[in-house]
């Protein structure tokens, strides 16, 4: 079974982006337990805390990013470097993940087969 990244690094405001890369994730996590989750640039902010996309998109499906955990995901990292340009610390985000440099980045994601970009 090919090892599958998902990239995250839409902001979770203005585009389905997000929603469908997180359905995406589920959808792969039944079929293989290689994969892993990276938010890079703006896709930081799909896991703020604390936000109000609703009042935008009518819906908000940042919770449901809590699923990671109960379908063992555990391979969750941001860009350390993202998370300090928007002002914002692994505390302020609404699920656990490992922050990691960009060249740690680029080594992980070396390490994946196929990698989808949302």
């Amino acid at each position: 079974m090919n090892k599958v990244a998902f990239i995250f690094h839409t902001p979770p405001h203005g585009s389905a982006a997000g929603r469908e890369g997180l359905d995406a994730v589920l959808a792969t996590s039944a079929l293989s337990e290689e994969l892993a989750v990276f938010f890079i640039g703006d896709g930081v902010y799909q896991l703020k805390s604390a936000q109000a996309p609703a009042a935008i998109h009518g819906r908000d499906y940042a919770p449901t990013f809590g699923l990671l955990e109960l379908y063992d995901i555990e391979h969750i990292y941001v860009c350390a470097n993202a998370l300090m340009k928007r002002n914002l610390a692994l505390a302020d985000l609404c699920i656990e993940a490992q922050a990691c440099t960009q060249e740690e980045l680029t080594r992980l994601l070396g390490e994946y087969d196929v990698r989808l970009i949302f």
